[in-house]
């Protein structure tokens, strides 16, 4: 399941003679190839606003929220544009740390972008984000194993069916596995894909008491299923592996089949970066006891903390790497299905639906995920992949480590999952829940 920061530059410019101190808008972004894109081709910004100088942050997913975190907790000003996604959006948007996004550049096109995606970045009817792009989650797999195995990928596979071709497809003797999926432990990490396994067994985190579930029939199951597939037939160290580093696998040609953030169809199908970008099969996350919940939805987006000095210059380069201009300039620059994807209707052209084979799949997976009803059963909460309240972050955190730790084989899942009920039972009191 991708920050910005502006910094007073002591560089200036000189225009009609008159020296002029030029802004420094240092940028903290997430290390993700949509990001890193952005940082090269915000040259063009540059060159068109010669008064703003960008000046990047760029970090690992967890570091980056860590930081992000700490930073805005405190006020304490280091950055003026942050890379985050909906649950920072509605956490901090409603405590007032975020400058709403407001009288926002003509032409800019509001309603291009999908309601939910706007809904997902704002709280009471105020939008605090823009959205650099918008993801469900996929299954990738390579259709040429899959021929020469004789299988065929159905439309909706169930992870019963998934563990079977992984079974068949894994050849770790040929540097082949049959499956990756994330083990790196954090809430955005291997929480995103974990939650989503266990919703489609139809677990929930919690009751509609606010009592963690843990210790039920359908975690027990999920959490079994995914020790097992990922011990049996996953690459070495899989705990150690997100999305960048499983990303890296599946181009190389190391991974039969892979289930992750639908954003990443582009980089898969890049000759320039994958080695089997001929090769690669798509279609919906898998289910099995139930389909809700089985794909998330998620927006890296881009937003302007109260604490920053030039609100103004933040708010000109987030609309510029948000808009429709933007993506013009990457579709000229690195092509067509390189457009950040999952946020403009616009986006879904012909010329886009036809050069981007996985464009079907992910625009069907974001219409139909609905964060308001996760689950088979009722929840109290807001969130597919994550739930939107503001001990989640440290709860999600703890309980990724200790699934970490079960992968690994530190602990046994049942003991896993007695420690995991009884840290979240214990923090969720803490925190004075049900409120």
């Amino acid at each position: 399941m991708k920050t910005f920061k502006l910094l007073l530059a002591s560089a200036c410019i000189v225009t009609t003679g008159i020296a002029q101190a030029a802004e420094t808008i240092t940028v903290a972004t997430v290390n993700n190839a949509d990001m890193i894109r952005m940082q090269r081709l915000s040259k063009t910004f540059e060159q068109q606003n010669p008064d703003i100088k960008l000046n990047w942050v760029v970090l690992e997913e967890n570091v980056l929220r860590q930081r992000l975190t700490t930073d805005i907790a405190t006020q304490g000003g280091q950055f003026d544009v942050l890379t985050i996604g909906m649950y920072e959006v509605s956490l901090w948007g409603d405590k007032g740390w975020l400058t709403p996004m407001k009288d926002l550049p003509e032409g800019y096109d509001l309603d291009d972008v999908f309601p939910s995606v706007r809904e997902g970045l704002s709280v009471d009817g105020t939008l605090y984000a823009l959205p650099f792009y918008a993801e469900s989650s996929m299954t990738y797999y390579r259709t040429d194993l899959f021929e020469q195995a004789g299988l065929q990928m159905p439309e909706h596979p169930t992870w019963t069916q998934m563990a079977e071709y992984a079974e068949k497809l894994h050849k770790p003797g040929e540097d082949q596995y049959g499956m990756c999926l994330r083990g790196k432990a954090g809430w955005g990490e291997n929480m995103a894909l974990v939650t989503t396994v266990a919703n489609s067994f139809g677990a929930r985190w919690f009751d509609e008491k606010w009592q963690p579930e843990f210790d039920g029939p359908e975690w027990t199951k999920a959490a079994n299923f995914y020790v097992d597939l990922l011990s049996k037939y996953g690459p070495p160290g899989a705990s150690s592996n997100g999305f960048n580093e499983n990303l890296a696998l599946f181009n190389s040609g190391k991974c039969a089949m892979w289930v992750d953030a639908t954003v990443a169809g582009s980089f898969v199908t890049d000759t320039s970066q994958s080695k089997v970008a001929d090769k690669v099969g798509f279609t919906f996350a898998p289910q099995e006891e139930t389909d809700k919940g089985s794909a998330w939805l998620y927006s890296w987006a881009l937003a302007i903390p109260t604490s920053s000095q030039q609100k103004e210059a933040a708010k000109l380069f987030t609309a510029w790497a948000t808009s429709k201009d933007y993506a013009k300039l990457v579709a000229e620059t690195d092509g067509v299905t390189n457009v950040p994807p999952g946020t403009r209707e616009s986006t879904y052209s012909d010329e886009y639906m036809a050069a981007a084979p996985f464009a079907k799949i992910t625009l069907e997976s974001l219409k139909q995920a609905d964060p308001a009803s996760p689950s088979a059963k009722p929840v109290p909460y807001v969130g597919i992949q994550l739930v939107t309240i503001p001990e989640f972050q440290a709860i999600g955190t703890q309980v990724g480590k200790m699934f970490s730790a079960a992968l690994t084989g530190q602990m046994p899942v049942e003991q896993m999952l007695t420690a995991v009920q009884q840290s979240t039972t214990r923090e969720m009191k803490r925190a004075g829940y049900p409120k």
